[in-house]
């Protein structure tokens, strides 16, 4: 049996970080594309949308792998009402608190942006909070969590709870089962086979069924929940690691070629309808290009990434609270800034650039320093150890010398 040890891995904080930036920058550029968001500018580019798909194929499916990893190292390490605690804590209350706070400003600019409202903010919170309807609303923001970045710690926190007892037995009782997964996935070429269930899915699933018709962040919930165990599994065994890291060339190339095949039908024949003889294998290519990205990256990060500077835990640690404001500030930034004259090549520069200053402000002048903010952020309380062994010191100082 070759199971790998749970000792944590550099190239997994690494691009933890890196994903939650490429998430900022992708967010940044939805105020320049085709698509509606809760703030557009007045002109819309073509070329952004096409940079968008692109970074749709593998952006948030390389997240939930990432998380999926994660999991492989915590699960186990304690029971279970621990793990849920954790994960309550680091998950649930923040997004609880992020939607009754900072998020309600991104619901008040997609409505006044769109012609939904004409009011203050402090006029519109009273709709927000009642969960009312009124005419010309359609259901209130707090019921559709899908138009919010949000959705991703909501459905993190419930498929970590629903896979836990699935992810403890393979690591326990099960744990040939979980070898004998390693065994079939580091044979060559078969780790694509990952990929299967995705490709199945986007190919020949409805995608209004109840399957397929929930699509955070543009992928079915089905689907994350797979790529989520995917995590777990490809971190189990040391071999399968050396095969991701052996492949990353390869996997590259055919994320390339198959994103550039993917795009050129998109653009000449526009996305069919569920059906017809191109929908399939179209979004059959989708599905498979998505994971030869999500390899290329895991094999380069595993080849390149192995190791460990001193601003590699600042950044980790800042992770979950950055991505939890980025979007909420980088609407209220881009909210003003896209009504500037200035050329939008300088718009999308200035609120990527105010934006992060304003994010990591607030984290390292306010959030961090907080243990209060760090505990409504899903962040563990700042040097309690040692401000114990302060305080003990403080005592030992007080004591008269005998």
């Amino acid at each position: 049996m070759d199971t790998k040890s749970t000792s944590r891995n550099n190239f997994l904080d690494w691009l933890r970080v890196l994903a939650i930036l490429f998430v900022f920058i992708y967010h940044s550029t939805r105020f320049f594309n085709l698509e509606d968001w809760e703030v557009k500018n007045p002109i819309r580019y073509e070329w952004v949308e096409l940079w968008n798909i692109s970074a749709w194929n593998w952006g948030m499916p390389l997240i939930f792998v990432i998380s999926g990893i994660s999991l492989f190292y915590v699960v186990g390490k304690t029971g279970t009402v621990k793990f849920v605690k954790d994960k309550v804590l680091r998950l649930l209350i923040p997004y609880l608190v992020a939607i009754f706070t900072h998020a309600t400003l991104q619901v008040y600019l997609n409505w006044i942006t769109h012609g939904l409202f004409s009011g203050t903010y402090l006029q519109f919170l009273p709709k927000y909070f009642a969960g009312v309807f009124a005419e010309g609303f359609g259901p209130l923001f707090i019921f559709d969590m899908w138009q919010m970045h949000l959705w991703y710690l909501l459905w993190l926190f419930i498929f970590s709870i629903l896979l836990y007892p699935l992810m403890r037995w393979l690591k326990g009782k099960g744990h040939r089962v979980l070898s004998a997964m390693g065994d079939l996935l580091v044979l060559p070429g078969a780790v694509y086979l990952l990929a299967l269930p995705t490709v199945l899915l986007m190919a020949f699933a409805n995608p209004e069924s109840p399957l397929m018709a929930e699509k955070p962040g543009g992928w079915s919930l089905v689907i994350y929940l797979w790529l989520l165990f995917s995590g777990f599994i490809v971190i189990s065994t040391k071999r399968l690691e050396k095969s991701i890291k052996q492949l990353r060339w390869l996997s590259l190339a055919m994320a390339f070629v198959v994103l550039a095949i993917l795009l050129y039908f998109l653009i000449s024949k526009g996305i069919p309808a569920f059906g017809t003889p191109l929908y399939a294998p179209l979004m059959g290519l989708a599905g498979f290009s998505s994971w030869c990205w999500i390899l290329a990256f895991l094999g380069l990060a595993m080849n390149y990434l192995d190791y460990r500077k001193p601003i590699l835990q600042y950044a980790n640690e800042a992770v979950l609270p950055f991505y939890i404001l980025h979007q909420s500030v980088l609407i209220c930034v881009g909210y003003f800034i896209v009504q500037w004259p200035i050329p939008d090549l300088l718009k999308w520069l200035t609120i990527m650039v105010i934006s992060f200053a304003i994010i990591m402000g607030l984290y390292e002048y306010l959030l961090c320093r907080s243990n209060l903010l760090r505990f409504l952020f899903g962040m563990k309380p700042r040097h309690r150890q040692q401000a114990i062994s302060v305080q003990e010191s403080q005592i030992q100082e007080a004591r008269p010398v005998s």
